[in-house]
């Protein structure tokens, strides 16, 4: 995976976590605007069931798939980025994006390495590269 994929994959994964987050608090802030949970002191006890209260729960559960799929979305981009990494011949920053993956702060390294990372997919075309397949041999 070269890092332009992996680029526009940790920014789309990004950009899906965001209107995700949006889309739920929207729902719930218009929910509770409309009556149509009811609180009594910072408890949710009760919900009042409406044609617009079913379509802000619907509202909810999209963004909240929308965050799930952002997620998964980080977490195949920082993969591609550990995998890009590893054909570098200095191996920097690959053991970093894989330990600092590992110890859950993986949104930093990948931040860092989306901004100033190498391509090891160019590394590797500098270098001669290893061929996809082997040539055929007659």
């Amino acid at each position: 995976m070269t890092k332009h994929t992996v680029t526009r994959l940790f920014v789309g994964s990004l950009l899906a976590i965001a209107g995700g987050v949006i889309l739920t608090v929207v729902a719930g802030l218009l929910a509770f605007a409309n009556g149509s949970v009811v609180y009594n002191g910072p408890d949710v006890v009760g919900v009042n069931e409406s044609a617009f209260g079913w379509a802000m729960i619907i509202v909810a559960v999209v963004g909240v798939l929308a965050m799930a799929g952002g997620a998964m979305g980080q977490f195949v981009s920082w993969i591609g980025a550990v995998l890009n990494t590893s054909r570098l011949e200095d191996k920097t920053w690959f053991v970093v994006l894989l330990l600092v993956g590992l110890l859950s702060f993986g949104f930093i390294a990948m931040l860092i390495y989306v901004i100033a990372g190498p391509d090891g997919t160019e590394a590797a075309k500098l270098r001669g590269g290893v061929p996809a397949r082997p040539a055929a041999t007659a």
